[in-house]
């Protein structure tokens, strides 16, 4: 009975670590995720990138998911190996800083974060308040799963199976590295694996040698992570976490041998074991700094080791443009359903896809590509086209009222995303256009307001279409925050250039009506985009009918 109440303990302590981690993660990706790009992308030297990722890791509190993040960006072609290596290797640095800094016993900051932070998520309207809330309350439930993993590991400390396990994992310094990088993998975060093996160290359930080899298992565990996640992408993407999980793994395996072989821990040992593991940690991932000025030589062997995939440019072409419409499907209702909702994500990815480089056409003005971008509606306006004919052929007559319901809703937001592919193609494109015929230059801080709105409205996107898949609400509702929000962002820009132009800025000036036209743009797009959230939370009581007052007092 007690080994079956200390593992669901455990399990409890366990999963509210993760989610605490994940809660802080999120709520970090929900305020700032749209700048991720253009910080990650910004300078190719290996330092700077590394110093970039260091911080990264620190906001988001996970090195794998700044390796995503890299791997996407290296996938489109915005981010060099050299520079992508240098970004996940800071990035390791970074998540060990983290772990140093949630290691320092804090219980006492858990009542003012759990106050602070439920006041910002609850009472309040502000995007940003509300996820400051979140990443305060995210904190707290990770330094209370430590505290409740710290009370779980108290009555076993004197059973006779624990000294058991910490002797045999002591001995076989092997099995517990093992055992570490299995931990790092099922749970998705090392943070997490590492912050629970420094507390398994500090209230003496495991020696520090054990410690030790566990927190370098989780190092390689962490770097197994992305090199799964990103094993469906392009090679361009998958170099970077392999050569990652490639310099991390050797490392490791070199420090392990090295510390145990040679027995080193009687050496690196210092009055506190926990600090002596997270020192160990923030060692190593130090250590592996030292590659940052080899990243463009190891480009080359990488290149190798995976090569970019030599395929026809007809069939990289045919595969985004081929339909999901299965005209099979239409004798049953639920598949010919699935179908739809198929190509109406498909169609969404085509706006995606035009929508993204429009910040570089607005650079660039290179106008054949603004024309191939152009071109691009036509497929956008195919698959509203087939959208229509399917639906008039589903069998409505089989559907219940909520599937018609469903139908008619993502043929209705079929067609506002047919009206922000026409904003991109008729609007933006023509705008970034003439700003190249004209030779215009906008401000430095009207250029900066643009770029911010333009990454805002893909990270939308990304959103909306994570709400298409889910019908989630708390994402719906999220998109229509962020939709008030863009609103908002679109008149504060507009009174700061119209300030501008009275304090007779020329460059504004000259700009005005591109600039004026550029933001007004970007906000009907994201509010078609955003048009997904609407029905999901009219079905859930959350969104009003009418804004306007019943009665008007006319006495």
């Amino acid at each position: 009975m007690v080994i079956l109440q200390f593992l669901i303990s455990l399990m409890g302590a366990v999963m509210l670590l993760l989610y605490a981690v994940r809660m802080v993660q999120t709520g970090i990706e929900r305020a700032f995720g749209a700048s991720f790009q253009r910080v990650i992308t910004k300078n190719d030297n290996p330092f700077s990138s590394a110093a970039m990722g260091t911080a990264l890791a620190m906001v988001l509190q996970s090195s794998a998911a700044v390796a995503l993040l890299t791997a996407g960006f290296a996938s489109v072609g915005t981010l060099s190996f050299p520079a992508g290596l240098a970004v996940v290797l800071g990035a390791d640095f970074g998540s060990a800083i983290v772990v140093q800094l949630l290691s320092f016993r804090l219980d006492w900051l858990v009542p003012i974060l759990l106050a602070i932070g439920g006041w910002f998520f609850v009472k309040t309207d502000k995007r940003i308040l509300k996820q400051a809330g979140r990443i305060l309350l995210g904190i707290a439930f990770i330094l209370l799963s430590l505290r409740f993993l710290r009370e779980t590991m108290d009555p076993i400390r004197d059973s006779s199976f624990l000294p058991a396990i910490a002797a045999y994992l002591e001995s076989d310094f092997l099995t517990a590295f093992i055992i570490g990088s299995a931990v790092a993998v099922l749970m998705h975060s090392s943070v997490a694996v590492v912050l629970m093996c420094v507390t398994l160290v500090a209230i003496e359930a495991i020696p520090l040698a054990a410690g030790i080899s566990l927190v370098l298992g989780a190092n390689l565990g962490s770097a197994v992570i992305p090199v799964w996640l990103t094993r469906d992408m392009n090679a361009s993407a998958r170099r970077i976490p392999v050569a990652n999980l490639i310099l991390r793994g050797v490392l490791a395996v070199i420090v392990l041998f090295a510390v145990n072989t040679f027995g080193l821990v009687q050496y690196i040992a210092g009055a506190d074991p926990q600090q002596t593991v997270v020192s160990a940690h923030l060692a190593f991932n130090a250590l592996l700094l030292i590659f940052l000025p080899l990243t463009h030589i190891l480009k080359t062997p990488f290149e190798q080791l995976i090569p970019t995939e030599v395929a026809p440019v007809e069939n990289e072409e045919n595969v985004m443009m081929i339909s999901a419409l299965d005209d099979a499907a239409l004798t049953s209702p639920r598949l010919s359903f699935a179908c739809l909702r198929r190509e109406v994500l498909r169609m969404s990815q085509l706006v995606e896809h035009m929508m993204r480089p429009v910040m570089e056409r607005y650079q660039d003005g290179d106008l054949d590509r603004i024309k191939a971008t152009r071109l691009e509606d036509k497929y956008v306006n195919q698959a509203l086209d087939g959208i229509r004919h399917y639906v008039a052929a589903m069998p409505n007559s089989d559907m219940s009222k909520v599937e018609t319901r469903k139908v008619r809703e993502l043929a209705e937001y079929a067609i506002n995303l047919e009206t922000a592919g026409d904003i991109v193609a008729k609007r933006l494109m023509q705008l970034a256009a003439n700003k190249a015929s004209k030779d215009i230059v906008f401000s430095e801080a009207g250029w900066e307001e643009i770029r911010n709105m333009h990454e805002k409205v893909v990270s939308n996107m990304t959103l909306a279409f994570d709400v298409l898949i889910s019908e989630d609400v708390e994402a719906a509702r999220l998109l229509m925050e962020e939709k008030n929000d863009m609103a908002k962002r679109e008149r504060k820009s507009r009174k700061k250039h119209l300030k501008r132009i009275r304090h007779n800025e020329e460059v504004s000036l000259d700009s005005s009506d591109l600039h004026l036209e550029t933001l007004r743009a970007l906000k009907d797009l994201n509010s078609q985009i955003a048009s997904i959230a609407y029905p999901i939370l009219f079905r859930h009581g959350q969104l009003l009918e009418t804004r306007l007052v019943d009665e008007i007092d006319e006495s």
